[in-house]
């Protein structure tokens, strides 16, 4: 008699949702999976990716092209986030975000906000994010599932994903005037965030967002996402958990 195959889902776990939220912040591009409409069949595509306040990942796509259509048509969709690195890539962590995809009316104060992330994500995208035939999308996670290397597999639900309640509409407020003044005036204490908290290389580190559960930085192609020591319970702890950083940041250097 045969053994009962094991159960390869492990618990979800803290550090589970926190490699799953790292994976979707971070993501600069992902593999969208839509429903090609009269077949049926699966439809992928690469896309540029960015993230609202909440988590919610946001993507810019034309009308022209064939999975615009497909997510019109049905808004069911797959999101697979996870850059691999050197070596075998499926020894590196990814995660499938099962969706339902809203297209944001332009003009909307969703669509402002979400066209605002997207372009300080994704600055690139400005040449064509005004065009009439492109239009920002909203990616509702429903539930995912993580793979965060050999025998780490992970099933995760929204509420795992997702920040709720009325902190987004603080954020979204007053978090753009809070990335101009840190990138106008506080460089060197983004590289000591990117250097010290996200164990990044390199210089010329910029913020691109801030949300409850921590920040964006980039530096060319580069993206570190950093999570503050505590989530936020007030968008007014912005200021005193940077400063707060910094200071842990620079004191522990000067130890070394």
């Amino acid at each position: 008699m045969t053994e009962p195959k094991k159960d390869v889902i492990r618990e979800t776990d803290a550090e589970a949702i926190r490699l799953a939220k790292t994976l979707i912040r971070a993501a600069r591009f992902g593999a969208l999976a839509a429903i090609e409409p009269g077949t049926g069949a699966p439809l992928a595509s690469r896309v540029g990716v960015a993230t609202d306040i909440d988590g919610a990942p946001l993507i810019l796509i034309s009308m022209l092209s064939a999975h615009t259509g497909a997510l019109l048509a049905d808004p069911r969709c797959s999101l697979l986030l996870g850059e691999p690195g050197k070596g075998d890539p499926l020894a590196h962590p990814r995660i499938s975000l099962a969706c339902r995809a809203l297209r944001l009316e332009r003009g909307s104060t969703d669509q402002i906000r979400a066209e605002r992330r997207y372009l300080n994500r994704n600055p690139k995208a400005r040449l064509y994010a005004g065009l009439g035939d492109f239009s920002f999308f909203r990616l509702e996670p429903e539930r995912a599932s993580l793979n965060g290397g050999f025998g780490k597999a992970f099933l995760l639900d929204r509420d795992d994903l997702i920040t709720g309640g009325t902190l987004v509409e603080e954020f979204a407020g007053s978090e753009q005037a809070a990335l101009d003044h840190m990138n106008a005036d506080h460089r060197d204490a983004l590289a000591l965030y990117a250097r010290h908290f996200g164990r990044a290389e390199g210089d010329g580190w910029i913020a691109t967002g801030f949300d409850p559960d921590g920040m964006d930085l980039a530096a060319a192609d580069a993206i570190c996402r950093i999570f503050f020591p505590k989530s936020l319970q007030s968008a007014r702890d912005l200021r005193s958990a940077l400063v707060e950083m910094a200071k842990a940041g620079r004191a522990e250097e000067q130890e070394r």
